[in-house]
């Protein structure tokens, strides 16, 4: 399922695949438009088994051309059952995904490894956040694992 265009979110304008942030008619956020998926539904299947122990076993569905050169692999983290939160929820099974096993202990290291590969495919040498947390500890530990420079944007009134 490539990607096929940039669409903003809020009127719809369509924008090729390239380094763009905002919409320029409305200046609303841009999300990426996929196509078809015409792959065989089991051929699919296959190479998602046999795909690597990270999110690029997904690759297939990611917003870039090709996985990146392994730096700090990111996703396919542990399902833990959690038995006594399904009691308490009245539900058969409850599954929680254990993201603390990510390089950085958090989600964000899914979020920031394709924002690296796309980067490094637009031809990017630097990386760069604003934050308070998880996505500033992300930013810098795969900026710096792949050789690129970061730069994190911290707000000067953030309580210490």
């Amino acid at each position: 399922m490539p990607p096929e265009s940039l669409r903003c979110k809020e009127c719809k304008t369509p924008y090729p695949l390239e380094a763009r942030f905002v919409c320029e008619r409305c200046f609303g956020p841009l999300e990426i438009a996929y196509g078809s998926l015409d792959a065989d539904p089991a051929e699919l299947r296959r190479r998602i088994h046999g795909g690597p122990r990270s999110l690029w076993r997904y690759a297939d569905f990611l917003p870039v051309a090709a996985p990146p050169p392994p730096a700090l692999e990111a996703g396919f983290t542990p399902l833990l059952r959690a038995d006594r939160l399904a009691e308490k929820l009245r539900l058969e099974e409850v599954w929680i995904q254990n993201d603390a096993a990510n390089p950085t202990h958090s989600f964000k290291d899914r979020v920031v490894s394709v924002a690296l590969a796309r980067a490094r495919e637009l031809g990017f040498d630097t990386l760069a956040c604003a934050s308070t947390g998880n996505l500033a500890n992300a930013v810098a530990a795969h900026a710096a694992a792949a050789g690129l420079d970061a730069y994190v944007f911290i707000p000067a009134d953030l309580e210490e």
